[in-house]
């Protein structure tokens, strides 16, 4: 797929990762339409991009009919859908045992629903609207491109929730990629490391410093630039697919 035929659908698209690749692809000639929860930064984010390359819909990603409609909805204006790029997810921070009472179940369920539910559920509406679109060379017809994260395979103390739901990510991305091959639709996960975001931000410089120190190389924070180039790459290399890519520097998440 070259970037500039493509037709994606972004959640959590208006900030942070999803925002690095809606740029991305906006200044390689694609469309976007960005789907998140924040109707300000949505609106900030289609002022910078541009009204005729990038829309915006309010979407929790956790609700069925809600996510259906919407890609519909977004099917139209772009002009037709053949990626989607699931960047949406929340920490869920906190530990079984905590010093006062164990984990609420919700705490954990929110997080599986929003990390994990929304990932599948976005990528099977978008999945079954892309199965209908002409096919292209060798019989391609859209790319998924999933967002997990290291703590997927290295989760530290605190990160059950989080851990488990990006697990799950990384688990459902080649049965995935099996099903869906024969419609010509490619699947892929990313797992991100330690990368520069909102939350990041809001650390204290002492804190950015060590996480920065624990990345064998470079040690540095990641880019949402890189992880946007790497979304790029996946969407334009037909025979990556059910796979999982870390991106991280080497970097192996300590148990705290």
């Amino acid at each position: 797929m070259k970037i500039q035929d493509t037709r994606a659908v972004i959640t959590g698209g208006v900030s942070g990762l999803g925002l690095a690749v809606a740029r991305h692809l906006v200044a390689g000639g694609g469309k976007v339409a960005l789907l998140d929860i924040n109707d300000a930064k949505g609106a900030d984010a289609v002022a910078e991009l541009g009204v005729e390359k990038a829309a915006y819909w309010k979407t929790d990603v956790t609700d069925e009919a809600q996510v259906a409609g919407n890609l519909a909805e977004a099917k139209a204006f772009l002009g037709g859908l053949n990626a989607a790029v699931n960047c949406a997810g929340i920490l869920g921070a906190g530990r079984v045992l905590g010093k006062e009472a164990p984990m609420p179940l919700k705490n954990f369920a929110t997080t599986v629903m929003v990390n994990l539910v929304g990932s599948f559920n976005v990528a099977k509406a978008a999945a079954d609207l892309m199965q209908h679109n002409d096919a292209g060379d060798e019989g391609e017809r859209g790319v998924i491109v999933n967002t997990a994260s290291v703590a997927a395979y290295e989760g530290q103390i605190g990160q059950a929730a989080y851990s488990a739901s990006k697990g799950g990510v990384v688990g459902m991305t080649l049965p995935m990629a099996r099903e869906l091959a024969r419609f010509g639709i490619r699947v892929n996960t990313v797992a991100p490391g330690i990368f520069w975001t909102p939350m990041v931000d809001g650390m204290p410089e002492s804190v950015q410093q060590s996480l920065s120190a624990s990345i064998p190389f470079p040690s540095r924070l990641g880019r949402p630039e890189e992880f946007a180039d790497l979304v790029a790459y996946i969407l334009s290399n037909r025979y990556l697919n059910g796979e999982t890519i870390r991106l991280d520097g080497a970097v192996r998440l300590a148990p705290k």
